[in-house]
């Protein structure tokens, strides 16, 4: 049986983790983190009844359970993600991290502590995502330089970040295809005043909006056809699924930084 230990526990990812761990064979809930401080802390996850002796109730911190699991399925931020791949490598516990937002620098920090343990991270655990990924890849190289590309997505009113980290990775995806260098490509939005568009660009747009959980879609445009390739969420239920496979595949791995297109096979 597989151990596994969640952050943001009272949270919307949390709680989608909590129960698709709880419907998945050969996985249990051993842990909960919320932040510290939180008045979830203390609580049992859930809210089962008081007479369940196995609940598993909420601390404010990675350290004061590491000895009761396997893996950490970190959706969090990114200074407490950085802190937990600190904490789980040095005590050898493996790592899934769905947490979006990271710096350079910090995904260097996470990246070192997979040497001592087994990290898979990624911006988006959804199969179908993923899937996506590919599908980008592959259009990109069949399509070369005779597209135009944009990537739109759309998210509830309450994220942080923009483009989002899905978003980036695909945009990442089709760059590398492309032979060309993100960072050098990438454009955000379009100028109030452009005279023509960018013939290598690949162009970001972002809505915040409502409970939308995330939307997603690649453009390929050319003279006289549009290919579209699009990612709808309906639900946390697709990320949790995917990144509790992720802690299974894991599970079976030495020392590495691992993401999902690894444990789908997909390279």
């Amino acid at each position: 049986m597989l151990s596994i230990a969640i952050t943001g526990a009272a949270g919307r990812m949390g709680k989608a983790l909590a129960e698709v761990i709880s419907g998945t064979p050969g996985v249990r809930l051993s842990a909960a983190i919320e932040r510290p401080g939180s008045d979830f802390i203390g609580n049992a996850v859930g809210q089962p009844s008081d007479l369940d002796k196995n609940a598993v109730l909420i601390v404010g911190n990675v350290a004061d359970v590491v000895d009761l699991f396997d893996i950490l399925i970190d959706f969090s931020n990114p200074e407490s993600t950085v802190q937990n791949a600190k904490i789980c490598a040095a005590y050898g516990k493996h790592m899934v991290v769905g947490t979006t937002g990271l710096s350079s620098s910090q995904i260097e920090l996470v990246t070192l502590a997979s040497q001592q343990s087994a990290i898979c991270m990624a911006s988006n655990f959804a199969t179908g995502v993923n899937l996506c990924f590919k599908l980008a890849e592959i259009a990109a190289s069949v399509l070369g330089d005779d597209v135009d590309i944009e990537i739109s997505e759309t998210h509830h009113r309450h994220k942080k970040d923009a483009p989002s980290g899905t978003a980036l990775s695909l945009g990442k995806s089709i760059a590398g295809a492309l032979g060309r260098d993100f960072d050098d490509v990438a454009q955000y939005g379009i100028p109030r005043e452009v005279s023509q568009r960018d013939d290598t660009a690949i162009v970001f747009s972002s809505l915040r909006a409502g409970d939308v959980i995330g939307d997603h879609t690649v453009l390929f445009a050319a003279e006289g056809e549009r290919i579209e390739i699009t990612h709808k969420a309906s639900n946390r239920a697709a990320f949790a699924r995917g990144a509790v496979r992720a802690a299974k595949w894991l599970s079976t791995r030495g020392p590495g930084m691992f993401d999902m297109q690894d444990v789908l096979n997909l390279r």
